[in-house]
């Protein structure tokens, strides 16, 4: 569902830019707070978690693979507003460090997932849950459809963005200068395995972590959002605990990571200008692609704009590894750990300006 660049035209790009930055904008000035507050480790813990769930890649039918997004349940312990952020900083790690999605489409996959992700997610969980108190199982119910909604919804606006390219953006003889498929292709491409596996699987993680929540610490899911307003008032006690629970199941998610390569063949949609000219690789895409070929030159448009960005650790796989599986791990454990940092930092900004405030 990650986005590379070249698949989308400048002009889709910007605009979706634009989509993204209204959205940040606005979750920004919403939870201005919780920059100052102890909330911060929140915001980091549900980076960690989305960016490490999306590690673990799982076959699809078409010999594709996707993945799930924790969107779901950072949306329903943080809210929709810093949902938002914990994602988007997820992905722009993804894209900057690892190659995972463009940097051209960013803005693209901001908003498929961090921003409609949570916004759809966040109005299917009050719908379902609705009524029902902290320690009811219907929670549990309730975000494991949540899930499936909003990755089915993320993964339809890819598909949209995909298809319209060809009918858009094209040289003279019709040929594509971009994604190479129209709609009637890439909806039921990207459609099938999503509301199947993709689904199942964003959906048994939501209900198995709010599940976990319920057991470890049920504070957290008071209301969407309501562990982060709690914090954002508090302004003496430390309750940094609460995350402690979410942080564990980072971990034990982080020492499984290895078991995301073992799914062979690649995401719909996120074929490299190489895969498009090999011969091998092209009868996989058509195969997975109902059949249709790619065309036969690589798109101008594609084949430029794809080496705009090379990232230091494309694949995450660090080129001074040879163990695939060790450094899929290593690529894990350094982005939680520039989280961790990024949150440590953060908090110890926030504790400057409390004193300074305090002071004046």
């Amino acid at each position: 569902m990650h986005i590379p660049d070249g698949y989308l035209s400048p002009s889709t790009c910007a605009s979706l830019y634009a989509l993204s930055a209204a959205g940040w904008y606005s979750a920004l000035r919403r939870t201005k707070r919780v920059f100052r507050t102890r909330t911060i480790p929140l915001i980091s813990v549900f980076a960690a978690f989305s960016f490490v769930v999306m590690m673990f890649n799982i076959p699809l039918p078409g010999g594709t693979t996707g993945h799930a997004l924790g969107v779901t349940v950072a949306t329903i312990v943080l809210g929709p507003w810093a949902s938002t952020l914990a994602i988007s900083l997820a992905l722009t790690i993804q894209a900057l460090l690892f190659g995972d999605g463009g940097i051209t489409t960013l803005g693209a996959n901001c908003f498929n997932m961090a921003i409609v992700g949570s916004f759809v997610a966040y109005g299917v969980y009050r719908l379902v849950a609705s009524g029902a108190q902290v320690s009811s199982k219907r929670r549990i119910t309730a975000a494991g459809i949540a899930g499936y909604i909003s990755i089915n919804v993320c993964a339809f606006l890819t598909a949209i963005e995909f298809g319209i390219q060809p009918a858009f953006f094209h040289d003279a003889s019709g040929a594509p200068l971009y994604a190479p498929y129209p709609l009637r292709v890439a909806i039921p491409a990207m459609m099938i395995g999503h509301l199947t596996l993709a689904g199942l699987a964003e959906a048994v993680i939501s209900a198995g972590m709010v599940s976990y929540l319920l057991r470890s610490d049920s504070r957290l899911l008071l209301a969407p959002g309501a562990a982060t307003w709690n914090l954002a008032a508090d302004t003496g006690q430390s309750r940094t605990g609460w995350s402690r629970p979410l942080w564990w199941a980072v971990g034990l998610l982080l020492l499984l990571t290895p078991l995301g390569i073992l799914a062979a063949g690649t995401a719909w949609g996120e074929w490299s200008a190489k895969d498009l000219a090999n011969g091998g690789t092209r009868a996989q895409i058509s195969a997975a692609s109902r059949n249709h070929e790619p065309p036969a030159f690589i798109p101008s448009g594609l084949q430029k704009m794809a080496s705009l960005w090379t990232a230091p650790f494309p694949g995450y796989a660090p080129g001074f590894i040879r163990s695939p599986f060790l450094g899929y791990l290593l690529s894990g454990m350094f982005a939680v750990g520039f989280l961790v940092m990024t949150s440590l930092i953060a908090i110890s900004v926030g504790r400057k300006w409390r004193r300074r405030e305090a002071s004046s």
